[in-house]
């Protein structure tokens, strides 16, 4: 159901290891394992249903306030939390805590691990099993009968396929509200990872990807994956990286991928019996390690700072928090960064580049050079109520700057003629904005000046023209360029008389 041909779908390790964590908080796993069991199943199809209809409604877009940096510091984080928790399987430790921030888990480990002294010398032979390989620990603990001496080991591991599991589905209160949260939490960063693992490999191989298509299938994907003993699944970046080499062409390299994983079920199950707990969080840790990406959050801090800050204010949310604290903190800061790009857009004043009808920012060009009783504004932003007031307020004072520097360079009284604004790139606008160009012309006529329009979009065209604020802006004075703008207006200073540009926009019968 998917557009990619590459991604390796099945489990992937920060996805399953927060699931396990947030799960964890709440229901004991040796207590309650088979309401942990069935929480888990039901925490995936609350994340597979959020997942479809994300696609289904066409919403993908909030993924993407999911940014880069979110990423990183939540990755970071994560990572580091999982690599703590770890310590219960390398340090042998039977009472750990239950929560993921730092704090707590520090606590438990000092607490645990002065008790563990008193435990057998095969604990020595634990902590020091993530030093020798997977075989070695294994055989170790075979031969040792460790199992019976205090080492965790997977144990006995049932053959067979997986069974169905509709009635095992919780959908009662208060578990269900428990298994929808963890689900849209776990559902979100799953599907993140697997629509950015598959939009990477498809810039690689130089084909695009429908973002909505994926959400559809993942989703599809564990909702599937619920009813029949499946958790959470999403695209594995090792894992593709792996299918890739190996010269996959499409999607069924999965289905191989899933037949070979319903062999070693019915068969090679008894194998994993000895394999240490220890082993396992060995593994686990060189695994998160790797997603710990300093250099990444370093390489934001040089490039922009917000960015850097969204980086760290996941992880630290995460590390001393929780997931979910993390996760509002870095989309919280995202949302704000874009609010206030909103709120406050930026407004630069241009100047001509000599020799040229090109106008660039004056702050971003020092050679170019402001036009003689012309002032030209560009706007860089969308005008809407939230802005409209600040645009009007920031115009104004940009005018009686210019008209106080203009004093200070020639020593005498000079006013300004015209003020136009470049509005390229303002793609949209509402009723305040609207409003705001209104009373923005009136001001300026009352100084004695002309507003002048240069570029607006089809959409700001359209709704200046219906609310009759085209009219008494005059038609004549909406151009194509700022360059026309500022040729008309020249033109009219020198005549003295009104006029309007041969190709000013008004002249196209069809605005």
């Amino acid at each position: 159901m998917g557009s990619s041909r590459d991604v390796a779908v099945g489990t992937a390790a920060v996805p399953s290891l927060l699931l396990a964590s947030m799960l964890g908080k709440n229901v004991s796993a040796i207590k309650e394992p088979l309401l942990y069991l069935h929480l888990a199943i039901t925490a995936t199809f609350f994340a597979g249903v959020f997942q479809a209809a994300l696609g289904i409604l066409r919403l993908g877009f909030i993924v993407d306030f999911l940014s880069h940096a979110t990423i990183v510091g939540f990755m970071g984080g994560a990572a580091t939390v999982i690599c703590l928790h770890q310590l219960k399987g390398i340090l042998g430790l039977e009472h750990f805590t239950k929560e993921t921030d730092l704090v707590s888990v520090m606590h438990s480990v000092f607490t645990n691990t002065r008790q563990s002294k008193k435990r057998p010398q095969f604990f020595w032979a634990s902590a020091a099993a993530p030093l020798t390989s997977v075989f070695i620990g294994s055989l170790l603990v075979y031969f040792s009968h460790a199992e019976n001496h205090g080492v965790y080991v997977i144990g006995y591991l049932k053959k067979g396929l997986n069974p169905p599991s509709l009635t095992s589905l919780i959908l009662s209160p208060p578990h269900m509200m428990i298994a929808m949260r963890i689900g849209i939490v776990t559902g979100i960063i799953a599907l993140a990872e697997g629509i950015a693992v598959g939009r990477s490999f498809a810039m690689i191989k130089n084909y695009q990807i429908d973002g909505n298509k994926e959400m559809i299938a993942f989703g599809m994907m564990n909702v599937a994956g619920s009813l029949t003993s499946c958790y959470l699944t999403t695209g594995s970046f090792s894992r593709t990286a792996v299918n890739n080499n190996a010269g996959c062409k499409t999607a069924m390299s999965n289905i191989v991928m899933a037949i070979t994983v319903m062999i070693t079920l019915l068969f090679l199950t008894p194998l994993f019996h000895y394999t240490p707990l220890v082993v396992l969080a060995s593994i686990i840790i060189s695994a998160m390690v790797r997603l710990i990406d300093y250099e990444a959050a370093i390489h934001l801090w040089h490039i922009d700072k917000i960015d850097f800050f969204v980086c760290i204010g996941a992880y630290f949310g995460v590390v001393f928090g929780s997931v979910e604290i993390g996760l509002v903190i870095a989309v919280a800061i995202s949302i704000l960064r874009v609010l206030l790009f909103v709120a406050r857009p930026r407004t630069s004043v241009l100047g001509n580049i000599p020799n040229s009808a090109v106008y660039r920012r004056m702050d971003q060009y020092p050679i170019a050079q402001s036009v003689s009783k012309v002032f030209i504004l560009q706007i860089d932003a969308p005008i809407f109520f939230t802005n409209a007031s600040y645009l009007k307020e920031r115009i104004s004072r940009y005018i009686d700057e210019e008209e106080e520097s203009m004093v200070r360079a020639k020593g005498e009284k000079i006013s300004l003629n015209y003020v136009i604004l470049d509005m390229s790139a303002v793609t949209s606008i509402d009723a305040s904005g609207i409003n705001m160009l209104e009373d923005l012309r009136k001001s300026v006529e009352r100084r004695g000046l002309q507003l002048v329009l240069a570029n607006p979009g089809s959409e700001v065209m359209r709704k200046l023209d219906k609310s009759k604020v085209l009219e008494m802006i005059g038609r004549e004075m909406i151009f194509l360029t700022v360059a026309e703008a500022v040729s008309t207006c020249d033109s009219l200073l020198h005549t003295c008389k009104p006029g309007v540009g041969n190709d000013s926009i008004a002249s196209d019968n069809n605005v």
